[in-house]
């Protein structure tokens, strides 16, 4: 008896540390992943997939419908004919996946243009995707399997495709491609299907020795034009027919007429050789007249005051509006170099006015369930609202006296006197792909709640810092919203906040482009290791304390409306050359304050020990953005991160661990950064943790405004 339980107390401690062992094998999933991916489920819908969160959760060890992984990171997610609808979204960049596959759905919405580069195996066919096959193709070193068919895809194929160097299938049947077919003839190619779409041109001869190649229904062969069919005599005519020229009349195929006697045909020749002399003279005569019109039209002087926009009569094809709602007319005064506030009608007619009145611009604008919204220049590459230089020729309609819908922009509550009010520039897609590299990951400098930030570098050699907003932080954002947010965010500009320099809204894509900081943040200063690691010595911690107090008391207490930061921690403290402080996300509250984005970042703040304890019942106030400066302050004074889960457990939140101490001056001189050697008064200390305790008080209605903790900061300098 004593035997038998001895062997099911040994079989029960077996059983427990198999349990054990196999949960800190698997571990949590990566926490980019699990953004990623509640992104993902939020952009498709929220579809009903078993286990999948739009915040949060633990795909690997949940193990999620369709998902698999290897440790702690995503590897696969093969979702085919599940039903899903929705898009696929702006944030795709899963760090180590290896398939995508999303077959025979109801995805719609464009592919993103940023893909993960571990990317083996993607498979998007049987959905109903738009728009082009993006440039970011460059970046798939490792794509073998690309299977694109039965969508709706326009375009030409990318450049970019032809550096795939491991590409075996790809799949583009069934969709509206164009173009010709040279980028993929140095591709290892063993299946390629590019049937019934719009490839034009001669076939190159390296993609005939594929394997597996169909081509059929694309307009190869257009530029052959077939003979013209037989046709009985039919009387002379001095004009050709459209589709015949003279000499095709003169001498085309007789076999079924009886043939023309001589003298008949004599006669023909003759009147042939005359009407073709004849109507050469006339042309000629033709060209010059229009020569001399010309010439008469350059020589012949302006009328005084009077201003000439050579844009107002350039051709091109209508620009389609997306998302406004409104219409509106801009009067741009070109004399005065003012944006006038603009007259709320409709049925306006584009023209050249008077004499100050160059032209009258109209948006007219239809609503749908397109959420995404174009540049408020339509031929704005990086040019400057400010100015509201016209945009280029192949934009612009022809006006001749009707109606001309030229560009979507902002509705009437947000007109664009506001945006350029600030020198807001419209940056393209391809721009912002050129100066960054096709996103690249050496160009990535952060992985924020909102979505990743790049470095740009422009052609002059300048860098900028964008952000690309994610699925989640734009979910239910109309494009008025949107644009509102910018004119809001432009408006703030102080020394210590991080300035908006532009924005890009196109291809349902939403990126913020700010000044770049080329010191990284606050965060990788003091925990980084390497190039990252900055040694701050105590008074340069008072000044960078000093600037980020600065920073949100102008959001608090100078703005109209005042600003709550909502998501204020080292991470978003940016420093300058010379330390300065630039404080990033300021103004993105919006994007914060409810839904998806919003659990999202009070998850992350909680986490990361951030957060008031208000915070919990969904409260988050100016106070709250106190409590988060007191934490930082703690990481300047103690050197140790917000929230660390390789210390001992009582240890590992830092504002639990050091607020008991911050009052004992032996406990608080231990606490101090090891990095500061010792070198910081025990007077200036004791003020710094005296400002720490008071931010950091659990009710909010004791801790200071941060008007009050620049003065004491003052003090100490």
């Amino acid at each position: 008896m004593g035997g038998m339980k001895l062997e099911l107390h040994v079989g029960i401690f077996v059983t427990s540390m198999v349990i054990l062992t196999g949960t800190f094998c698997v571990g949590d999933t990566d926490m980019v992943d699990v953004s990623v991916i509640n992104s993902l489920y939020v952009s498709l819908g929220s579809p009903p997939l078993q286990g999948w969160k739009p915040v949060g959760g633990d795909p690997c060890l949940e193990m999620w419908q369709g998902v698999a992984c290897v440790f702690s990171n995503i590897t696969s997610i093969q979702l085919v004919g599940m039903n899903l609808s929705g898009q696929l979204g702006s944030n795709l960049d899963f760090p180590s996946i290896l398939e995508i596959d999303l077959s025979n759905n109801h995805i719609e919405g464009s592919i993103p243009f940023t893909l993960p580069p571990t990317l083996k195996n993607l498979y998007l066919s049987g959905n109903q995707l738009t728009g082009s096959i993006p440039d970011a193709l460059s970046l798939l070193s490792q794509l073998s399997n690309l299977d694109l068919s039965n969508n709706n895809l326009t375009g030409q194929l990318p450049s970019s495709t032809g550096s795939l160097s491991s590409l075996t299938s790809l799949h583009l049947q069934n969709n509206k491609l164009s173009g010709t077919l040279y980028v993929l003839q140095d591709l290892p190619l063993q299946d390629l299907n590019i049937e019934n779409n719009l490839f034009f041109g001669p076939i190159p001869p390296k993609l005939l020795s594929i394997p597996n190649f169909r081509k059929d229904g694309n307009p190869f062969n257009t530029t052959v034009l077939p003979s013209p069919p037989a046709a009985a005599p039919a009387p002379v005519s001095m004009a050709p027919s459209p589709k015949q020229s003279p000499w095709r009349v003169a001498n085309g195929p007789s076999s079924q007429r009886s043939p023309m006697p001589a003298h008949t045909r004599k006669s023909f020749i003759a009147k042939s050789v005359i009407w073709i002399a004849g109507a050469g003279f006339l042309i000629f005569i033709a060209l010059g007249v229009c020569l001399f019109m010309f010439w008469c039209c350059k020589t012949r002087p302006e009328k005084k005051n009077t201003k000439k926009f050579d844009t107002d009569v350039y051709a091109g094809p209508l620009n389609k509006p997306t998302c406004s709602e409104s219409v509106f007319e801009a009067t741009i005064h070109e004399e005065k170099g003012k944006y006038e506030e603009p007259n709320r009608t409709t049925n306006l007619v584009p023209k050249v006015q008077n004499e100050q009145e160059t032209y009258v611009k109209t948006v007219s604008a239809t609503s749908g369930g397109n959420n995404g919204c174009e540049s408020i220049n339509a031929g704005g590459r990086g040019s400057k609202l400010s100015s509201l230089q016209p945009p280029p020729p192949h934009s612009l309609p022809t006006i001749r006296g009707e109606k001309a819908i030229i560009n979507p922009v902002i509705t009437t509550e947000v007109t664009e006197r506001h945006v350029m009010a600030n020198s807001i520039k419209v940056y393209t897609v391809a721009e912002l792909q050129l100066y960054t590299n096709n996103f690249s990951q050496e160009n990535s400098i952060g992985e924020g709640t909102l979505g990743p930030v790049y470095r740009a570098e422009l052609p002059d050699g300048k860098l900028l810092a964008v952000r690309k907003l994610d699925a989640t932080a734009s979910m239910g954002q109309t494009c008025e919203q949107f644009l509102q947010l910018v004119t809001s965010v432009s408006k703030i500009q102080h020394a210590n906040i991080a300035r908006l320099i532009g924005y890009c809204a196109e291809y349902s894509q939403r990126l913020l482009v700010y000044e770049y900081c080329s010191n990284g943040t606050l965060h990788d200063a003091l925990h980084g290791d390497g190039e990252h690691c900055i040694k701050l010595p105590w008074n340069a911690r008072i000044r960078v304390a000093l600037g980020a107090a600065r920073a949100l008391e102008y959001l608090h207490e100078n703005f109209r409306p005042p600003i709550v930061h909502r998501n204020f921690r080292s991470a978003n403290v940016l420093l300058s050359d010379n330390l300065e402080v630039c404080v990033s996300d300021c103004g993105l509250g919006p994007l914060l304050s409810s839904g998806s984005a919003g659990q999202l970042s009070g998850r992350l703040l909680t986490a990361y020990g951030y957060s008031a304890p208000e915070f919990e019942s969904g409260s988050y106030t100016q106070q709250s953005d106190v409590f988060s400066f007191g934490v930082v302050m703690l990481e300047l004074l103690t050197g140790r991160k917000s929230f660390d889960k390789s210390r001992p457990r009582g240890e590992q939140i830092l504002v639990r661990w050091a607020v008991p101490q911050l009052h004992d001056i032996d406990a608080l001189s231990k606490m101090v950064d090891p990095c500061l050697n010792g070198v910081c008064p025990m007077k200036s200390l004791s003020r710094f943790a005296d400002i720490v305790s008071s931010c950091v008080q659990r009710e909010p209605e004791f801790r200071p405004a941060m008007s009050e903790i620049v003065q004491d900061l003052l003090r100490m300098m």
